[in-house]
């Protein structure tokens, strides 16, 4: 997979020529899959997390939180040249989803984190 490279302010280095290939490639693809919202790109309104939709203002308990897993899950499963979920872990109390999860992609092993609402998500080695 070859992947171009985003900014510190996660626009895309266009005119650069900076590229991303290997774990370091498919963990921006996964991180890009995550911060798109469903209905953000024109070309296809229903690709995209359901943020706004399905995840937050949830009520409820362990059956919130194990939809919103699955939710992420298949987000990271459809991500190209990721293998497996080796581990998922994610707490959901006082409206606060927050999850750890170890991805096999088929370049070697990398972790997601979210945290805070969604508002702070990461992907790092």
């Amino acid at each position: 997979m070859k992947y171009r490279a985003l900014d510190e302010k996660g626009d895309y280095t266009l005119g650069k020529r900076k590229f991303l290939t290997g774990v370091e490639a498919v963990q921006q693809a996964i991180l890009t899959r995550m911060k798109l919202l469903r209905s953000e790109w024109w070309e296809d309104t229903e690709d995209g997390l359901p943020l706004f939709e399905r995840i937050l203002g949830s009520y409820g308990g362990d059956e919130v939180r194990q939809a919103v897993d699955l939710i992420i899950s298949e987000r990271i499963l459809g991500t190209e040249d990721v293998a497996e979920i080796k581990h998922f872990e994610s707490t959901f109390s006082n409206r606060e989803y927050k999850a750890t999860c170890t991805i096999n992609t088929i370049y070697g092993e990398t972790v997601l984190a979210i945290g805070d609402n969604f508002r702070k998500v990461e992907v790092m080695f």
